[in-house]
Formats: C-alpha cells, structure tokens, sequence
C-alpha cells in the first residue's frame, strides 16, 4: 500500500469547556478517514462527554482526566478527588503513553499549541525526536489580538512554535487573522496555511421524528455559558403571537441543574417552546430550523453557513472576544445577524431581531459567499506533508546505507 494512505494521527482535545474543540476534531478525523482509506486516527480527548458521540470506522477516542475552565478564564480539576496540578500530571501521563503506543506518523493539536499547563509538551519532543509530523490547529478567531498576545507571551508560546511542521487555520485569509498581533517569523509564517472553514453534513440519523421541521432553534453550543442567551430568548419567545411559530431550546451538556431547571420551569407554560438538554446529531437540528439563535462559536457558526441557515447571534464578549468578533465579521460578509446580549435582554427588541432574521436572504445569497472548503484542504495538506516525510526519510535511509 501506498504509505500516504497506511499511516497513524493522533489528535489532542484538550476540552476543558463546552464541545467546540473535541467537534471540530471529530470532524477532521472523520474527514481524513473517508479521504486516506488507510488512516487510523485516536483523538485524545478530556471532555466528559466524549462518549455521546458515534464515531467513523478508524476513529477511536482517548479519554484523560477532566479539568474544568472556570469563568474567570482560571481551571481547575474536573474530579473532586485531584488538585489541578495532580489532574494535569494525569493527562500527560495518558497522553503520552497514548502516543507512546500509538507511534503516530502525524500529531494534530487543537487550538492550545503546548496543551493544557503545558502537558502536550513533552510528547510534542518525544514525537518530532521520532520523526512524526505536526500540525498546530487554529480556529479562525482566537481572541482580541491584545488579549492573545498578553496569553501567548505569558505562556512562553512563541519560542516553542518551531516543534510544528505547520499551522492549519481553519478559515480562509478573506475573512480574519487570528495571529495578527502575535509578532512571528518569516519562517513560521512560511508555514502558517489558510484552510476555508469547515464544513458540517448531515449523519444518516434523522431527527425529523423527534423534533420536527421548520423550528426555530435557540442553541447554547454546550451551554456552560449559554444561560443569559437562553432566559433572554424565552423572555422573547413568551411575547410572540405568530400563529404556528415554533421554537427548540437546546440547552447543552453543561449548563448547571439550576440553570436547567429555572429556564424548563419558566417554559412550562409557553405552547411553542420545546427544550431539549443536549443531541449529539446537532447537524440534522440545525439543518431541519427555519434559523438559528446562537452565540456564534465556531461550530454552531459553520453548521449555519454549511446549511445556509439564517442566523441571529448573540456572542459572549468575555472571558474570550472570539464570539463577538467573528458574529460580527460575518455580519460585515452579509451572512448574519447580530445583537448584543444587553439588547436582548430587552424582549421586544430581541423579538423583533428574531422576525427580522427570519426574513433576510440565506449566507449563500451573500456576494462573497462563505468559503467552505477546509476539509478537502484538510486532507491535501495531509497528504503534500506526508509525502514530503516519506521524501526525508527515505533519503536518510540513503545516506545511511551508503555509510554502512
């Protein structure tokens, strides 16, 4: 067999909040296994719900110890029974024997370049020593350049860039530069590839039965942060008298019990609300809605442009930018609309924000349309990069015989 089509990845996930990390690597692992019929690829994740989700033929999953990320930006053990430190210790240990047993020809990591308080280092070392490739990830928006710079030099991440083959940004140059207020090299840029976002299908699932078609949906992505979104829209929702209007809420895996129960309680006597705690096929929700109400994290935002979703967002603004930036760039792009949190606090203005979106033009209808390319770029970039590694070490092993 070809070797570009017989190889090994290893994915880490760090996964200390909400799904957007372990999803977008699910995601990619699925595309590179129907891509390279030879791939296997484990995911070396920490989220606790890492098992609610199918995963392809290939792909498998790693569990480590869960940290929590507080609302402070802070972290802490997700176990009562370890300290952050202790729970740390843990992950690496795993992390490393994980990689130690998989020997991965390729090291893919998601958004944290050293891993959670560094735990991805000492493996990063291990494998280059070994010869593997790696790929740092990158959404299209980390956070406010200020904001990133003071993170990245706080956690000494630039001098530590050259441990990667290459940087993959998972959107296209058209739209935003997550690390332009990092100061990097012409080296490092060299190896910095714009990706196109990632696009979203539909599992052989269908959730017709369970919810419907035509709802508009209220999402919180996983929901940790999710809850003034979600008492916002209800207070909305409870002043709409559109006849056959219907709503979905879905809440998340993360919002607290209190939360959960406050926002069904409150809900009980709404006729057009539905709430739901969390589905794994959020892709066949999404693409059964009328809209989207959300808050504009990455997933959420390319199963909107993947389905041609109209879309009102309403993005957190702390203890990350992210949201707020990328809601609003894609409203520049004419793709959808945003309101701020405090505006839809107010139930009138948020109502009608949701009657204004459910009549604007789709993301397609847009004159630069969204570019949805990345998981075929994806997979080019695999194979261009293991190409160029089958090149390297044949070529050692030349030189090695022509000595022996």
């Amino acid at each position: 067999m070809d070797p570009v089509f017989d190889f090994t990845v290893l994915m880490y996930s760090h996964d200390t909040f909400g799904l957007g990390h372990l999803r977008r690597s699910r995601t990619i692992a699925h595309a590179l296994v129907s891509h390279f019929p030879g791939v296997r690829v484990s995911i070396v994740s920490g989220s606790p719900v890492v098992d609610a989700f199918p995963f392809e033929d290939r792909v498998d999953y790693i569990q480590i110890p869960a940290a929590n990320k507080l609302s402070n930006g802070t972290y802490a053990s997700g176990s009562g029974e370890l300290t952050f430190e202790q729970t740390v210790t843990a992950r690496e240990s795993v992390i490393r024997e994980a990689a130690e047993r998989i020997r991965p020809d390729m090291i893919i990591v998601d958004k944290e370049p050293l891993g959670l308080a560094r735990e991805m280092l000492s493996t990063l070392k291990w494998a280059k020593a070994k010869g593997a490739i790696t790929v740092l990830g990158l959404r299209d928006v980390l956070d406010a350049p200020e904001l990133l710079r003071e993170e990245w030099q706080r956690k000494h991440i630039v001098e530590h860039l050259a441990l990667y083959d290459e940087i993959w940004i998972y959107g296209p140059g058209s739209f935003y530069n997550p690390l332009a207020g990092i100061d990097l090299s012409e080296a490092i840029l060299s190896q910095t590839r714009y990706t196109g976002f990632l696009p979203r299908t539909v599992a052989d699932e269908d959730v017709t039965e369970k919810y419907g078609r035509d709802y508009v949906l209220v999402t919180a992505g996983g929901g940790g942060d999710g809850y003034e979104l979600m008492a916002a829209a209800l207070n909305a929702v409870r002043q709409d008298k559109t006849p056959g209007r219907e709503f979905l809420f879905v809440l998340g895996p993360f919002m607290t019990e209190r939360e959960r129960f406050e926002i069904a309680a409150r809900a009980g006597n709404v006729p057009n609300i539905r709430i739901i705690d969390f589905d794994a096929n959020l892709e066949a929700i999404v693409a059964n809605s009328s809209a989207v109400v959300g808050m504009c994290g990455y997933n959420t935002f390319c199963e909107v442009i993947s389905f041609d979703k109209r879309a009102l967002f309403v993005p957190r603004t702390a203890p990350r930018r992210e949201q707020a930036i990328r809601a609003n760039r894609a409203a520049e792009f004419g793709w959808v609309d945003v309101i701020d949190i405090e505006q839809a606090k107010n139930p009138r203005r948020f109502l009608a924000a949701i009657d204004a979106v459910l009549e604007r033009t789709t993301p397609s209808s847009a004159v630069a349309r969204p570019d949805l390319d990345g998981l075929n770029r994806i997979c080019a970039l695999t194979e261009i990069l293991l190409d160029r590694r089958e090149e390297i070490l044949a070529a050692s092993e030349t030189r090695k015989a022509a000595f022996s």
